[in-house]
């Protein structure tokens, strides 16, 4: 019995925060980039997030692909073992489709088309009740039963007639009367099991039916004149071994499944269905088995209770953050196997001891820039322009207090292997990410934003950033008339949104909550502006350094007030 795929098949996805910036982007793809010239599993970059407009500008610039975009890690049907079993055509008659299910050990089989569209399913409770439910003897033709499983189940053969055609009309007849029992009771099209006896087999062949069953009997044993009258009429003739007895208690098995399959109300799931949901629905009914069938509605496989019990977490490795609530829907679902990272610790909790990276520097891709050159493997133009990009705009082109001396040796070589012009490079980045024009106010702050706690109170930090003041200027009250509805949007205490001058290396800082006026006052005591009834905090550019630690602290003093 085969299974949809095996567990060292699975690959590892490498992935960075929600609202992903440039380095979450670059990170993703350089780690992957890393580990699969490392290690034998496969590692595929994803994001759990939109481009924004400085990161599709840099993975245009150096070629490298888009990473495919995740809404979640849950655990889905395509991360199970599931059976692989192959469908099964609606004319396979029960008797063979009920070997099928005993060599199989399933009790239920999908019906599917040539197409490979799921058509229905047959269970061995169908089948059962077909030999024990059913006495009509017209049943045989309103199944439309082939010829050739009538042949295949009473181990026959044809001697006159066609195989494939089908038997659409009459009932199934046994010719043991008189010669007037049968001028009777044999209709026209008829199928008619009788004896190898010429005088009986004549009679019935008067009748015109559509088919003779001749028992205990070989094709040699046949008057040629009989086989004659048979084509004459169109007759289909077949003989086998069988007594009259065993043919009329085994020719029922010869009908299409297609006839006793469920067609309607068929409870299927979809490769990319959530374990959680499939559970909860297999949960209302009592069936034991389940078709599986792709986004086109192809079947694939059957999935069984059996196979939840052995559900297996997707993998994943956590670039550029580490905290529960920037990181992709569904990581508690998830298995954790790496975390890259340049931030504080956060909320993040794995099941066992994992390998942790995390280092005081201005940007992940620094940390993998040195990995890199630790285990000695050369790095292309397209991962050094990528790299290089991400550390120019996490440092803000070296302006950030996050930035160190590591960050811009690392920016330096790069730079040289990707044969780029660090300024220029830098300029075109911001420029490209600062193009606010068609974009609404909740696209442009969602673009880069996070949410963060503080004992109970949560917050988020937008951080916008352009290389003049004029560009800020242009989207500055459209933000601040959409800060409430965010609070609402997210659920959390204060929002807060930085607009932040590159060049100037200044934050005009907007926002909106309960009691942050206070908060802000506390947290920037000192260095704090107000310009046209706006905050304005000179020198302040970093979220990461200058904007969350200082709002944290501020709470605290709050709660403890």
């Amino acid at each position: 019995m085969s299974t949809f795929r095996s567990t060292n098949e699975r690959p590892v996805w490498v992935i960075g925060h929600k609202n992903p910036d440039t380095d979450s982007i670059c990170a993703a793809i350089s780690y992957a980039n890393l580990k699969n010239q490392t290690e034998e599993k496969t590692y595929i970059p994803k994001k759990a997030g939109k481009l924004n407009g400085e990161s599709r500008y840099v993975l245009e610039r150096f070629g490298v692909a888009e990473p495919e975009t995740v809404e979640d890690v849950c655990t889905q049907i395509k991360d199970l073992d599931f059976r692989q079993n192959k469908g099964i055509d609606h004319h396979m008659s029960l008797k063979k489709a009920w070997s099928m299910m005993r060599d199989l050990d399933v009790v239920t089989m999908p019906v599917v088309n040539d197409a490979g569209f799921l058509e229905g399913i047959i269970s061995n409770s169908d089948i059962a009740y077909s030999y024990m439910d059913v006495i009509d003897g017209g049943v045989l033709s309103r199944a439309r039963t082939q010829y050739k499983n009538i042949v295949e189940i009473l181990q026959g053969t044809v001697i006159s007639g066609n195989e494939h055609a089908y038997f659409v009309k009459g009932q199934v007849m046994v010719a043991a009367g008189s010669q007037e029992t049968i001028q009777t009771e044999i209709k026209e099209d008829d199928l008619v099991i009788v004896g190898n006896v010429n005088a009986r087999i004549r009679m019935v062949l008067d009748r015109n039916p559509s088919c003779i069953i001749i028992t205990a009997s070989k094709k040699e044993d046949i008057d040629p004149e009989i086989i004659l009258m048979a084509g004459a009429i169109q007759c289909i003739l077949i003989t086998t071994a069988f007594d009259s007895f065993t043919v009329a208690r085994l020719i029922n098995q010869s009908m299409p499944i297609g006839h006793f399959m469920t067609k309607d109300h068929i409870i299927s799931f979809e490769i990319e269905d959530k374990v959680d949901d499939v559970q909860e629905q297999m949960s209302k009914v009592r069936h034991r088995d389940f078709p599986v069938v792709d986004d086109k509605q192809h079947y694939i496989g059957m999935i069984s209770r059996r196979n939840l019990l052995d559900a297996k977490k997707k993998q994943v490795i956590l670039v550029d953050h580490n905290e529960k609530s920037q990181a992709v829907d569904g990581i508690d679902q998830a298995e954790i196997l790496e975390i890259i990272d340049h931030h504080r610790l956060g909320s993040l909790e794995t099941m066992q001891p994992i390998y942790f990276r995390n280092q005081p520097l201005g940007c992940s891709n620094t940390i993998i820039y040195n990995m890199y050159v630790e285990k000695g493997v050369p790095i292309s133009k397209e991962m050094a322009g990528i790299m290089l990009s991400a550390i120019l705009s996490d440092t803000l082109m070296f302006r950030s207090p996050t930035c160190t001396a590591i960050d811009k040796a690392a920016a330096e070589e790069l730079a040289r292997i990707a044969e780029v012009d660090m300024e220029e490079l830098a300029v075109a980045m911001f420029e490209a990410g600062s193009d606010f024009t068609g974009k609404s106010a909740d696209q442009i702050i969602y673009t880069d934003f996070k949410i963060f706690y503080s004992g109970d109170t949560s917050f988020g930090v937008s951080q916008v950033s352009a290389p003049t003041k004029r560009q800020l200027d242009s989207i500055r009250d459209s933000l601040q008339d959409y800060l409430k509805t965010v609070q609402a949007d997210k659920n959390i205490d204060m929002v807060f949104v930085m607009l932040t001058n590159i060049l100037d290396e200044t934050t005009e800082l907007l926002c909106s909550g309960n009691n942050v006026d206070r908060i802000v006052n506390s947290a920037f005591r000192g260095i704090l502006e107000t310009v046209d009834g706006y905050t304005i905090l000179p020198g302040v550019v970093s979220r990461k350094k200058q904007m969350v630690p200082p709002i944290i602290d501020a709470i605290q003093r709050e709660d403890h007030s």
